[in-house]
């Protein structure tokens, strides 16, 4: 062989093996030319919906699973998918430190323990996932931290309730005051940072990071609020992890994950809170609009779609708040606000905007369907078959609404102005987390196991 011919295979070998990886890390794409990937928490554009049409509606602990993976720990963030790889967190609990303890809380200047916090008395493993798609072998684990935690969580909550995000190059993962960590899809570590001590009266971490551009935002709420709080928004940049910028909130705590809105004028992310909705620019936390807050515990996801963003919160009070995005300055009672709503919300559990309608859960997974526009309500009181609770999120496709209860039941409710169940499927173990939708297929993260659910397939794949 000729050096020339030598260097040209070299050459083509190369090449063959640049574009596999390109493909490896691009987008995967559907039949209608749609991205199906899930790179965050609740997916494409954090609104929860899938644009694809084939993913199963009919499951069983043995019907249409595909696989099921145990999941070492306590997990409720979500799994994400890119391609082949799904990345997921965990918490190992450990054996008890003698003198480990949260940090104190102070409310209404007394000393305060909340009667459902745990754990910040043992030591924890926290880590980071990921398994291959199509077969849920898990391919890597990395242990981010090991130790005592800084504060303690609700004892039905997890120190990985954190969903990470993707780029397709690089996985980001937030265990708040144990840090946010980026590794490549290898499992290789780029890079760790701590953004500080983040405290939330002993009730545990929830806020998923946010990519915007090159970089990752955090919406960091702390304690009852105040000035002294601590509370705060801040983005890193996602190839070093340096901090880009910092606004000071004094938000009490939140666990609603800030939702990035491309408006037609611009682009904002929107941070629901307690005290007021504020809309920033993603790329130098400048702020662009506020209006008074959901007045309760800002847990859920907010939502968007036809000039509007929708918050909520189902506790103490009950709100949901529908405003015009675009604006400046102070919302507060004027016509930005489109419409409020005071009942029918859920404590944890994030609503749906799907076509024309938002769809509100209450703890139970009583529905109420308003039209998003006008706020005129089509239906309440829209039932799921059984007595349930639900922590999960809602989630959507093909005119299709998939509520996924405590009790690891999955009700398929038909879309539309009218309420009807149209399928109860069980998965036989508790599920906290929201589902995801990638390729086809949908992945449940019960309290044990991951489930693979696919058209036609048994627990076996075949």
């Amino acid at each position: 062989m000729t050096m020339r011919r030598l260097l040209l295979g070299l050459g083509s070998a190369l090449i063959i093996c640049l574009l596999t990886i390109s493909a490896s890390r691009s987008p995967r794409v559907n039949a209608a030319g749609e991205a199906s990937n899930w790179p965050q928490w609740r997916g494409p554009n954090g609104l929860g919906i899938s644009t694809e049409k084939n993913l199963p509606t009919e499951w069983s602990e043995t019907q249409n699973i595909q696989w099921k993976t145990p999941i070492p720990g306590r997990g409720h963030s979500s799994p994400i998918i890119w391609g082949q790889k799904i990345f997921l967190t965990t918490a190992l609990e450990g054996p008890l430190v003698p003198g480990a303890k949260a940090v104190g809380h102070i409310r209404a200047g007394q000393v305060f323990i909340h009667p459902d916090s745990i754990g910040a008395d043992r030591n924890y493993t926290l880590k980071v996932l990921c398994l291959d798609r199509d077969t849920g072998k898990i391919l890597w684990e990395r242990v981010v931290y090991e130790g005592i935690v800084y504060d303690a969580r609700h004892r039905k909550g997890s120190y990985a309730s954190s969903t990470p995000v993707t780029d397709g190059r690089y996985v980001w993962a937030f265990f708040e005051t144990e840090g946010l960590y980026c590794y490549d899809f290898d499992g290789q570590l780029v890079w760790k940072t701590s953004l500080g001590k983040i405290a939330k009266m002993g009730l545990g971490p929830g806020v998923s990071p946010v990519l915007y551009e090159h970089l990752v935002i955090l919406q960091c709420d702390q304690e009852d609020g105040g000035e002294s709080a601590g509370s705060f928004m801040a983005a890193v940049d996602k190839n070093t992890g340096k901090e880009v910028w910092r606004v000071h909130r004094t938000h009490r705590k939140t666990w609603a994950t800030p939702l990035l809105v491309r408006a037609a004028q611009r682009t904002e992310i929107v941070a629901s809170g307690s005290e007021s909705v504020i809309s920033y620019d993603p790329a130098t936390g400048k702020e662009w609009w506020r209006c008074d807050g959901v007045k309760g515990h800002a847990i859920p996801s907010a939502v968007a779609g036809q000039g509007l963003v929708f918050v909520s919160a189902g506790y103490p009070a009950k709100r949901a708040i529908a405003i015009r995005l675009g604006a400046s300055g102070n919302l507060t009672d004027t016509p930005q606000i489109a419409w409020k709503y005071d009942k029918g919300t859920a404590y944890v559990a994030s609503p749906i905007l799907y076509g024309n309608y938002l769809y509100l859960m209450n703890d139970k997974g009583i529905l109420t369907c308003v039209e998003a526009k006008t706020g005129e309500i089509k239906y309440e009181g829209g039932r799921v078959p059984v007595p349930a609770s639900f922590t999960a999120s809602l989630v959507a496709f093909d005119e299709k609404i998939l509520l996924s209860s405590e009790d690891g039941d999955t009700f398929v409710i038909k879309a539309g102005p009218t309420h009807a169940v149209l399928r109860t499927n069980s998965l036989g173990e508790p599920i906290y987390a929201s589902p995801a939708m990638a390729d086809g297929k949908l992945f449940i993260r019960g309290e044990k196991n991951l489930y693979c659910i696919s058209q036609g397939k048994n627990e076996a794949g075949k």
